[in-house]
């Protein structure tokens, strides 16, 4: 079986360098390129954390694209302090690592999606971890990327659960809600990765702590990460156990389907207030054959087990040279 091909859209917090380590790892992927977005910090300033993971984990050779800067009906955008104070100042946690030794690829994010869905075919995944301005754009620029890629795997959206930014608003989905709603009502194959699932997906310093015995640079920075951010969600969201596996969950279900229980259900976003950018079943389409599946249950000890397995080896393997 060939490896199934994965474009990571990531606004490069602390949960999208997880999920970053952990397409790496995964045997059975092949990670073709890593987008930008902006949400837990800059676009800019995401594309360059996403190249200084990738020099950490020793893979310089996957190209980092910059994407839109802004949501889609606005001309500005500005990181919410409470992403500053989730993910760090720099998106990582606060963490230090050295400057990257390479820039991002001149090509837009939109245009590397298109390139790629033409390259790789339906063994194509993108994997959107932020909002969906990018893919978006990608579709207007190409409307048949229904019919040429595999499927899109995001991380966004509640359905059975609150939100997060209101009581009915997710945060990816909140950054452009009109961009996720073309999403939804287009032809592509979508998989839902919630916080109906994610919050389910939890780490805690005693799984850090296995990280920081194998002890090299990589295993050492991803512990302090994910320190900094478990300290963050015990202060904030103490039910929650540890800090939730958001964008790696996303990474994990395009790679791996089985991890995830979903109900077959297309999707709408509410664009008008009370309920502005509530993910919710779309009673136009009720007789219809959906092509969005939604997440409702995990099999939390399989995914948990998959991930420490996969990134313990990744990190034992960048010892460095």
């Amino acid at each position: 079986m060939s490896k199934k091909k994965i474009i990571l859209d990531l606004d490069t917090g602390i949960d999208d360098s997880l999920a970053l380590a952990y397409v790496i790892a995964n045997p059975d992927a092949d990670l073709v390129g890593v987008t930008s977005e902006y949400g837990n910090v800059h676009v800019e300033l995401a594309a360059e954390n996403s190249l200084k993971i990738l020099e950490l984990l020793h893979h310089p050779e996957i190209p980092v694209f910059i994407g839109e800067s802004h949501a889609s009906t606005k001309d500005s955008f500005e990181v919410l302090p409470t992403s500053q104070r989730i993910h760090g100042i720099n998106g990582i946690g606060n963490i230090q690592l050295p400057t990257p030794k390479r820039q991002p690829e001149k090509t837009s994010a939109a245009d590397f999606m298109v390139e790629a869905a033409h390259q790789y075919g339906k063994d194509l995944i993108i994997v959107p971890t932020g909002p969906m301005t990018n893919l978006a754009l990608a579709l207007e620029k190409e409307p048949h990327l229904p019919d040429l890629i595999g499927g899109v795997t995001f991380m966004g959206g509640a359905l059975t659960v609150p939100g997060n930014i209101t009581p009915v608003a997710e945060a990816n989905i909140n950054q452009d809600p009109e961009a996720a709603n073309k999403v939804f009502h287009s032809r592509l194959p979508l998989t839902m990765i919630g916080l109906d699932v994610t919050h389910r997906a939890v780490l805690t310093k005693d799984d850090t702590a296995i990280w920081r015995m194998i002890g090299t640079p990589a295993a050492t920075n991803f512990a302090d990460m994910l320190d900094y951010y478990i300290d963050i969600y015990l202060a904030n969201q103490a039910y929650v156990g540890g800090c939730a596996l958001h964008d790696p969950l996303a990474a994990a279900v395009a790679i791996d389907p089985s991890f995830v229980t979903t109900i077959d259900l297309d999707l709408k976003v509410d664009l008008d207030e009370p309920y502005r950018a509530r993910t919710i079943g779309d009673e136009m389409r009720i007789h219809n054959k959906p092509h969005t599946k939604v997440a409702v249950n995990l099999d939390v000890p399989y995914f948990i087990g998959i991930f420490m397995k996969y990134l313990g080896k990744l990190f034992q393997n960048t010892k460095e040279n």
